[in-house]
């Protein structure tokens, strides 16, 4: 039997014995559906830009049009993109009662789109988008397709404050009943499968170990290794598009014999 065989095999057994389930995904589950990791060099997201200058809470409120400048061609990718197999098969695991929450670090809502009903955003997301000086909220998707249009910074009708995506920039606290929610998911959690991530940003890199702590197991499928593996039960580094739908039809082939 090929070793990918003998993972696959494993991490099914290991989500058909678990009773609590939890899944943590990063930017490697949305690259397939054309949305850019931040940190790869060919993406280009860093590579011309100082984060700190265009995505801290502080660049944002110095010079909201360089972040809207850097935001411009990851908008235009977010805004159309679909869900690819990876989200698919994990919202299938949640239809077939084997996976109990999505923890993400994804702003780009696929989760959703895909079916899945039981999503922690961890960073916020691309769903709204809020004044920073009288904090009226506006649906994100007009106003952002709008400036994809004209590139005019989007500005508040109420107040003509900018308006800021719901995202967590750097220097920003992440959204605390989400934190709160997602601590008391860890609790429960007695398998974590970590899809597409590559487990560098804290608090949420810290989260894997906190399961493994409390006796749980660990999954982990990246293309490219993580400082999480040697603690991990089942490493694949590989294609999480491919890898997820594969498990999932393993797990309903076995269900159907």
């Amino acid at each position: 039997m090929r070793l990918i065989d003998t993972l696959l095999k494993k991490a099914r057994e290991l989500i058909l014995t678990s009773q609590y389930t939890v899944a943590l995904t990063g930017a490697g589950i949305s690259t397939p559906s054309g949305i850019p990791d931040f940190r790869s060099p060919e993406s280009g997201l860093w590579s011309h830009y100082d984060p700190m200058a265009v995505a801290s809470l502080r660049g944002f409120r110095y010079n909201p049009a360089l972040f809207y400048e850097w935001l411009y061609p990851l908008a235009q990718n977010m805004l159309y993109a679909h869900p690819n197999p990876a989200h698919f098969a994990l919202a299938e695991l949640e239809q077939l009662d084997l996976l109990q929450a999505i923890i993400t670090q994804n702003i780009d809502l696929l989760h959703s789109k895909a079916g899945s009903s039981t999503v922690y955003e961890i960073h916020g997301h691309m769903r709204t988008m809020t004044c920073i000086k009288c904090f009226a909220n506006y649906e994100l998707f007009p106003i952002l397709e709008r400036y994809l249009e004209d590139r005019n910074v989007p500005t508040c009708e109420q107040c003509g404050g900018v308006l800021k995506p719901d995202v967590i920039l750097f220097g920003e606290q992440l959204p605390a009943r989400v934190y709160s929610q997602v601590k008391h998911v860890l609790r429960q959690a007695d398998l974590m499968i970590v899809a597409g991530s590559s487990l560098e940003v804290m608090p949420v890199a810290d989260f894997p170990r906190e399961v493994k702590e409390r006796g749980g197991r660990l999954m982990i499928i990246n293309l490219q290794p993580t400082d999480y593996d040697t603690l991990a039960d089942v490493v694949i580094h590989d294609d999480v598009a491919v890898v997820l739908p594969t498990i999932v039809s393993l797990i309903k082939g076995e269900q159907n014999d």
